[in-house]
């Protein structure tokens, strides 16, 4: 109980799952516990986990490798192993939101739980470029106003007004929020 802490992976009755959030409760009667959010690799559902002192987890046989999205074949996301070129190919609730920044011939991590490929992580800090977004309008100037961008994987984000379609941004993954504009190499 004394070890858990936000991002550790855990495995509960075979399923890995990694903790979102947790909160270490003293009562007034009784003994301490510590109140979690565990989210599941294999389905993404988030649920609220209770763990006394004794209470025992296991170390999910998670193992990382690097691999490149081949392409999204209607039904299921190809990736190769960049190692080996083994083909594996994932559902979109594997994939998950992860498929919003990928585009074809990216690395990503894919995520194993004994051996069997189960989600797929990207990097937190992705460069897209704009395919759609409304022309800039004279006069928008306030700071802090925003408009919506279509990015080359279909992902929308919202950009400052002086963001123009064609011109590639940097965009956090895990918020979806834009960070940067990066220069053109013209």
């Amino acid at each position: 109980m004394s070890e858990l802490k936000k991002n550790l992976k855990i495995e509960i009755q075979g399923v890995p799952y990694r903790i979102v959030e947790y909160q270490h409760v003293k009562p007034g009667k009784g003994a301490a516990f510590v109140r979690a959010k565990i989210k599941s690799f294999l389905d993404g559902k988030v649920i609220e986990k209770t763990f006394h002192a004794g209470d025992k987890c296991e170390e999910p046989n998670l193992l990382q490798k690097p691999m490149q999205f081949l392409y999204h074949d209607g039904t299921s996301y190809q990736f190769m192993d960049v190692e080996s070129y083994e083909q594996i190919a994932l559902s979109g609730d594997q994939v998950g939101e992860a498929s919003k920044w990928m585009l074809e011939g990216s690395q990503v991590q894919v995520l194993f739980h004994n051996e069997k490929a189960i989600s797929v992580e990207v990097a937190q800090v992705v460069a897209l470029k704009i395919v759609e977004t409304p022309p800039n309008f004279k006069g928008d100037t306030s700071s802090g106003s925003k408009k919506p961008a279509t990015l080359e994987t279909g992902a929308v984000v919202q950009v400052p007004f002086h963001v123009l379609e064609g011109e590639v941004i940097k965009v956090n993954t895990q918020t979806g929020e834009y960070l940067e504009k990066l220069k053109s190499s013209q």
